[in-house]
């Protein structure tokens, strides 16, 4: 099959499938209504043309009878004149006769009208035999009908024996036109009816193509742009220059488009940013907060919760199982994957779950982990599960701390409150068999354990205080002041120990910021210590100098600073905590344990840090700085420290 009519072939075949049922319906319907009518037509004119034929038949036998009668008796005498007179008299009478041929008893034709004039015929050199029908009789009388057709339309032919006495004469051939009535009106329908069939294919066609153009199209274009806006693509146009409903209908679906793109845009702005507000809002929470899917893969994680599991990176998509610690993974492994794989919320589960795991790496936390279920807007089926991950590490050395608070205090309550109940009921019930001196001795005793209940509840009430948030009124202080009180406070208790007390200020100091108070609480305990743990010809000193740390920012910093027994490095980081003691490891001295717990409050509240530096055997420091109020407007070299001197003194 040749390439182009494949493409027709195509392009029919693609052509028709553009079109709709209803349109292949029509077009199915309009074929068999104008094949019915061509068909009726048809028929109707073949009748006509039948009844035409017949007629013609009747009219030529009847019409070669009547002729044959009358020049039967010419041809019998051969009198060809007077035939050839009558016959184009005849001829010339009537339009019905086509043709009239007279041929002799062998066929030969010797008379032939509208030609026949002797001159003609006498300069032929072959002359004509008519070609009679096979099933022709001479010996009948029955005229011989039969028609062919011609450009004019169908001939009748008409072949007549001549007959004159029962002899045979020859026979006469006459040609009877078409009724031209009859024929005009058989074309005239002919032409009618293929008129109709053309134009109504015509209309069809010119319709589909119409229908195609103008509306299959449009409604297509409309169908499509339909199912754009159904996928969520707003941005869809239809751009077609009709009018009239069509039109219309496609001006009011590109304005609905063009509304639901705003709508669309400010619903992206709006979900946008309460995204990124929840988002914020879950990153900046102070617990750890993680989405999981019902495959229990992780759908969001904060840094709070990345930071307690130790995740590194990007864990979205990835199995909460394979990516817990493991501590965790061995607590929740049972119930997540209970969640994952029912559709309800399990009855223990409904409200919320709470598990408390200590995870040891990273090292030392310990979390409460919240499992609660998201559901669906029916609130029956499980969507995915929230993991709120809390740090109560702190927590819970809080409640350590509290218990051994608790713990201390009460131990060291009943410990002085033991001794004096001990020593007064002594005196209660052998007062007359003690002596003096015993006597004295049991009061003294119990006097000094009062004394030192009083130190511990001052203590206690004292850092009861400083951690209440309570609000100290800080202003300028002389630096001086506090340092030369606390000395006058302890030169007696030096004396008798034999402990050399010493100060070093720098001169011309500026004033610091601070609470005059609580400084010389500060100092009293420092300077307290460090005649607790310096032996006999030891020596502690106070200093304060002024530090430059760059040309805004100055402060005076604060020693104290002993030739002591020293601490040991395994004990310098809990040195600050309450009731350590480091007579709990020489057990030679005693003490509440929270001067130096007391010392740290007091600093942190004036905005500073307290160090120390300390070697066994050798001495320890401790110092801190204080902010200057108004720094003067040359800056003095700092005084040379004496640390070294103190640290190295024997």
């Amino acid at each position: 099959m040749p390439s182009f009519l494949i493409t027709i072939r195509e392009i029919i075949a693609r052509w028709w499938a553009e079109f709709t049922l209803q349109t292949r319906l029509m077009a199915a319907a309009t074929l068999m209504v104008s094949l019915i009518m061509s068909g009726l037509t048809f028929w109707a004119v073949n009748t006509i043309q039948q009844d035409v034929r017949l007629n013609d038949t009747r009219f030529g036998r009847d019409l070669g009878l009547l002729l044959a009668a009358n020049v039967a008796p010419l041809v019998s005498v051969d009198d060809r004149t007077e035939l050839a007179r009558f016959s184009h008299s005849f001829y010339d009478s009537t339009s019905s006769i086509r043709y009239m041929l007279y041929a002799d008893e062998e066929g030969s034709i010797f008379l032939g009208i509208p030609f026949s004039k002797a001159e003609v015929q006498n300069s032929l050199t072959i002359r004509r035999r008519m070609q009679l029908p096979d099933n022709y009789s001479p010996q009948s009388d029955a005229p011989m009908v039969r028609q062919h057709l011609t450009p004019d339309g169908e001939v009748t032919d008409v072949f007549v024996p001549l007959n004159q006495d029962g002899k045979y004469l020859g026979v006469l051939a006459i040609g009877i036109n078409p009724n031209p009535t009859v024929v005009t009106s058989s074309h005239l329908t002919r032409d009618v009816t293929i008129a109709v069939f053309i134009s109504i294919w015509a209309m069809v066609i010119l319709g589909a193509v119409f229908n195609a153009l103008m509306i299959t199209k449009p409604i297509k274009e409309l169908l499509l742009g339909v199912k754009n806006i159904a996928a969520g693509n707003f941005r869809q146009r239809i751009d077609l220059p009709l009018g009239g409903e069509l039109g219309e209908l496609i001006l009011n679906f590109n304005e609905m488009a063009e509304r639901l793109e705003r709508y669309d845009e400010q619903n992206i702005e709006e979900l946008t940013a309460e995204k990124a507000k929840l988002e914020t809002l879950v990153s900046t929470i102070a617990d750890g907060a993680v989405l999981l899917d019902t495959n229990l893969r992780v759908i969001l994680a904060n840094p709070t919760a990345q930071r307690i599991f130790g995740w590194d990176g990007s864990i979205t998509g990835q199995n909460a199982l394979e990516t817990l610690p493991e501590a965790v993974q061995l607590v929740l492994r049972q119930p997540l994957s209970e969640l994952s794989c029912q559709s309800e919320t399990p009855p223990e589960l409904r409200d919320a779950a709470e598990f408390r795991i200590t995870i040891p790496e990273p090292p030392g936390h310990t979390v409460r982990i919240l499992l609660t279920t998201v559901l669906d807007q029916y609130r029956e089926g499980i969507k995915g599960i929230a993991i709120t991950v809390q740090d109560i590490t702190r927590e819970v050395e809080l409640n350590e701390a509290k218990s051994n608070f608790i713990s201390n205090v009460s131990h060291e309550l009943r410990t002085p409150l033991f001794n004096i109940k001990s020593f007064i009921e002594t005196l209660q019930e052998y007062g007359e068999d003690l002596s003096e001196p015993q006597k004295h001795e049991f009061l003294e005793t119990a006097n000094r354990e009062t004394d030192r209940l009083t130190r511990l509840v001052n203590d206690v009430l004292d850092l009861s205080k400083l951690e209440s948030n309570k609000r100290y009124s800080f202003d300028a202080v002389e630096i001086i002041q506090p340092v030369e009180q606390t000395l006058r406070t302890h030169q007696l208790n030096a004396r008798d120990k034999g402990i050399e007390l010493c100060q070093e200020i720098e001169p011309d100091l500026p004033p610091v910021r601070g609470n005059y108070d609580l400084l010389v609480q500060v100092l009293s305990n420092l300077l307290g210590n460090g005649l607790k743990f310096t032996p006999a010809g030891g020596k502690v000193a106070i200093r304060a100098y002024r530090i430059d740390s760059d040309p805004v920012s100055s402060c005076v910093r604060v020693e104290v600073a002993d030739t002591g027994i020293g601490i040991d490095p395994e004990d310098q980081q809990a040195i600050f905590d309450r009731f350590f003691r480091v007579e709990n490891r020489v057990h030679t001295l005693e003490g509440t344990g929270l001067g130096l717990s007391i010392v740290r409050n007091i600093v942190e509240k004036h905005q500073s840090q307290v160090h120390l530096i300390s070697e066994v055997g050798v001495g320890t420091t401790f110092w801190f700085d204080l902010a200057i109020i108004q720094p003067p407007e040359t800056h003095l070299q700092p005084a040379p420290s004496l640390l070294s001197q103190v640290t190295e003194a024997p």
